[in-house]
C-alpha cells in the first residue's frame, strides 16, 4: 500500500534561496580604484586559437568553447563542495570527455593543453594595459589558471613589467567566484575591497567580485547583453583602452 501524507501535515515547500546583497550598498563610482585585479583566461588571452589545436587532433574547432565552459562548470562544482582543484587537472579531465573517441586521448589532450603556452593577447590588451599603467593604477592578476601560464603570456606580449603581481587561485582557498579567492588577492596587495576593481569578460566573475565587496568592470568585446540575474558592473567597456579612457575622467583615489 502506498503511504500517503496526512491531510494535517501538507508537504513542506522548499524555500527559494535569496540572492545575498553585497556587504555594503554600492554608491556610484566617482573615483578611480587604487588596484585593478585582472582575470586572465579570455579577458587578456585570446583563447580562440585553441580551436586550431582541436582541428590538429581531428576534432571540430567549435568544440573548444563548450569544452572551456565545461571546464569552468566542473571547477565551480568542485569549489562549492569544498575542493580547490588544479586548473590543469580539471582541464585534462574535461578534455578526455570531449576527445573520448580519439585513438590516443592522452596525446590529443596534451596537444590541446600545450596551446595555453602559446596563446596571444587580445588585440586591445597591450595598449590598454599601458594606458591603465600610465594612470598610476596598481595592476595585478587573479586567474583560476596557472600563474606560470599568465607569466608566459605577459612575457610574450611585452606587458609583464606593468603588473606588480601575477596571482592564481592555486594559492588561494578556492576558485573564483568564491569570495575567499578575491580576499586572497586583496590580502597580497594590502588593499581593502572597496579600493579594488576586478576587470573581466565573464559576468560570473564580475558578480563574484561585487558579492565580495569589490568594484568591477565588464569588458564586453562581443556586444552581448549582461545577465540581469547578476550584480551589475560599475563600468562597462568594449576594450581595455576604452576602460582606461573612462577611468581617466575620474579623480584619482587617495
Amino acid at each position: 500500500m502506498t503511504p500517503t501524507t496526512p491531510a494535517s501535515q501538507p508537504p513542506t515547500a522548499l524555500a527559494r534561496p535569496e540572492c545575498p546583497e553585497p556587504p555594503e550598498p554600492f554608491t556610484p563610482l566617482e573615483r578611480r580604484p587604487r588596484l585593478l585585479v585582472f582575470d586572465v583566461n579570455e579577458t587578456l588571452s585570446d583563447m580562440t586559437h585553441l580551436g586550431d589545436r582541436f582541428v590538429e587532433v581531428g576534432v571540430a574547432p567549435y568544440l573548444a568553447a563548450p569544452w572551456f565552459a565545461g571546464l569552468l562548470r566542473d571547477g565551480f562544482a568542485l569549489t562549492v563542495t569544498g575542493h580547490n582543484p588544479s586548473f590543469a587537472d580539471v582541464a585534462r579531465a574535461t578534455l578526455h570527455t570531449v576527445l573520448h573517441g580519439k585513438a590516443n586521448v592522452d596525446a590529443a589532450s596534451r596537444h590541446v593543453m600545450a596551446g595555453f603556452l602559446q596563446l596571444p593577447l587580445h588585440d586591445d590588451v597591450r595598449d590598454g594595459i599601458r594606458a591603465l599603467a600610465a594612470l598610476e593604477l596598481r595592476l595585478v592578476t587573479l586567474s583560476n589558471g596557472s600563474a606560470d601560464v599568465a607569466e608566459g603570456l605577459f612575457e610574450r606580449g611585452g606587458i609583464r613589467e606593468s603588473f606588480e603581481g601575477v596571482f592564481s587561485v592555486e594559492d588561494a582557498p578556492a576558485w573564483k567566484p568564491a569570495a575567499s579567492a578575491y580576499r586572497y588577492a586583496l590580502g597580497k596587495c594590502d588593499v581593502d575591497a572597496d579600493e579594488a576593481m576586478l576587470v573581466a569578460v565573464h559576468p560570473w566573475d564580475v558578480h563574484g567580485a561585487k558579492a565580495a565587496g569589490l568594484r568591477a568592470a565588464w569588458i564586453n568585446r562581443t556586444g552581448a547583453p549582461y545577465p540581469d540575474t547578476m550584480y551589475a558592473a560599475d563600468l562597462v567597456a568594449p576594450s581595455l583602452p576604452h576602460l582606461a579612457a573612462q577611468l581617466e575622467t575620474m579623480p584619482a583615489d587617495v
